[in-house]
């Protein structure tokens, strides 16, 4: 007798079509039948050991998060109801070009030290993978939810030519290529980019369509941060639409939206242009999160110079009272590449958190207003807490706009994705709250999408773009990741004041047949997976 049926759900199954009734029977880790309408159809139902009832609950595929940065969270926190209370059953990682894998002793160092506010400094993880495939095998160990894999080019840009600005010898391009190879080999999706992060920003057009060659013989895809969402956001776009053009390769829009008040109400053209490319041939889709805020670290804001050489690097620069000066200069007149070509408003970045405890009152303040309570420039305020707190700085920044943000989810290309930073004690609300906010307030509350239409953004699009065959969709033979939730109730119970509280109307969430949300409670379960890339 097979092991679980989910009684008289309304199955919306991911592919965009009408919902349904049906029984879903589960054994084994996959979907073995779904029976449409078997109540009303009077045969003889399913039966097994146990018996859900899902009467006024929708059942959906679980929710595929196609931008998170959960690297070192899945491996630390085994609980992680940050994702799974939310629906989500596989996350993509090794987002923006700066991940753990692969690396050597020295490029480790220096990335944990980079991104430490993304995923804190690492001190209570084992390191003991260097490789993606060893870090594909430490997650296969156990882990809350799914997770696929994105080789970060920064990342290897960093083992191959260091934090230097220039431009790659052809020796080194093609090491680069060849561990790009490897680690869609060893099961890697695709590959990412941070091009506003050092030292991925370092490289040109040529370094990466030539990478993006590599990332489509192995039937990858490319997910740029490219290089602006602010001033030159759609010559940014351009950019990464003609790479992928000219390397064949697919192209996934990390967080593609357009941002700072000189992009106000411009969504439209970058989806002219998007819609261009689509009838051009170019395969294309994007992921966005449902808020206007952004959330990054606050030396990403810093001129690409000011990176160059590495954190050690950067923190002797903030150190020298000239050299400071001409970062202030760049980021308050000129508009640094880091802060997307836009000169910084201090009022619009909020301080989200700090590794060191001692720095706690300068977090839920924007730069401006701790500076003003402490009667100094703004940047005086900013590059003491870079300075003391060892680049560790989270940010919210107050930049986008809600018409961008409505118009791009509504493309047919767009897929969701949190972008959810799980640092820091006042985080960005997405993080626990991206997808019952599109379930709640985007389809319940303002009909942006309808139900069916968002279900198939959230779970059987990214799947698609995945190249997963059995995943993203309520259909026999696929694997048993799942969501039950009541569509009259669901809602993100994270805001900007409470950002670690979690949502209302999921109680069930299964991942691989096995709950690992039971009646609104996490279980024990750790069923999820490293997702290897399928062979071409």
């Amino acid at each position: 007798m097979e092991e679980l049926v989910i009684r008289d759900a309304d199955v919306v199954d991911g592919t965009g079509d009408p919902s349904y009734r049906a029984d879903v029977v589960v054994d084994g880790g996959r979907i073995v039948s779904v029976v449409k309408e078997a109540a009303a159809a009077g045969c003889q139902r399913p039966k097994a050991r146990r018996e859900l009832d899902a009467e006024g609950l929708v059942l959906s595929p679980g929710f595929i998060d196609m931008h998170a940065h959960s690297d070192l969270a899945l491996l630390r926190d085994p609980d992680h109801s940050a994702k799974a209370a939310q629906g989500v059953t596989l996350e993509v990682i090794g987002q923006d070009g700066l991940s753990y894998a692969p690396v050597d002793d020295r490029t480790l160092d220096e990335v944990r030290r980079a991104v430490t506010g993304w995923n804190g400094p690492g001190d209570d993880i084992d390191f003991d993978w260097r490789s993606v495939g060893e870090y594909l095998d430490r997650l296969d160990r156990g882990i809350a939810v799914n997770a696929a894999y994105l080789v970060p080019q920064g990342t290897v840009r960093a083992l191959v030519v260091g934090w230097e600005d220039r431009e790659a010898t052809p020796r080194e391009l093609e090491r680069m290529r060849q561990l790009v190879a490897e680690g869609l080999e060893q099961g890697a999706v695709g590959l990412s980019s941070g091009l506003t992060y050092t030292p991925g920003m370092y490289a040109g057009t040529a370094e990466l369509t030539a990478l993006c060659r590599v990332v489509a013989e192995h039937g990858g895809y490319y997910c740029p941060h490219h290089r602006s969402y602010g001033a030159g956001a759609l010559e940014a776009y351009e950019e990464m639409v003609a790479v992928a053009r000219e390397a064949g390769c697919p192209l996934h829009l990390a967080h593609a939206t357009l941002n700072f008040g000189v992009n106000k109400g411009r969504a439209p053209e970058l989806l002219s242009l998007l819609d261009e490319a689509l009838a051009g041939g170019a395969d294309i889709s994007l992921d966005t999160y449902p808020y206007t805020p952004g959330c990054t670290t606050l030396v990403a804001l810093l001129p690409g110079w000011a990176g160059e050489g590495g954190p050690e690097a950067v923190l002797a620069r903030l150190a020298d009272e000239e050299t400071a000066e001409r970062i202030r200069h760049d980021l308050e007149t000129v508009g640094a590449d880091g802060c997307h070509g836009v000169p910084v408003d201090w009022d619009t970045v909020e301080i989200s958190g700090v590794t060191d405890p001692a720095l706690g009152d300068f977090v839920g303040r924007t730069v401006q207003e701790s500076a003003l309570l402490r009667g100094e420039a703004p940047w005086a305020t900013a590059r003491r807490l870079l300075v003391e707190d060892r680049l560790g700085p989270t940010i919210l920044q107050h930049v986008g706009h809600e018409e961008n943000v409505a118009a791009v989810m509504r493309h047919p290309v767009h897929t969701g994705g949190s972008d959810g930073i799980l640092q820091g004690s006042k985080p960005h609300p997405r993080a626990y709250g991206t997808f019952p906010r599109y379930l709640g307030h985007y389809v319940r509350e303002l009909g942006v999408l309808s139900l069916e239409e968002c279900i198939a953004h959230l779970t059987g699009r990214p799947a698609a773009r995945l190249r997963l065959p059995d995943r993203g969709v309520v259909r026999e033979g696929h694997r048993a990741d799942l969501v039950l939730f009541d569509p009259a109730t669901v809602a993100a119970g994270a805001t900007f004041e409470r950002p670690r509280t979690l949502p209302t109307g999921i109680p069930h969430v299964l991942v691989d047949g096995r709950f690992v949300i039971e009646d609104g409670r996490r279980t024990d379960v750790l069923a999820g997976r490293a997702v290897r890339r399928s062979p071409v």
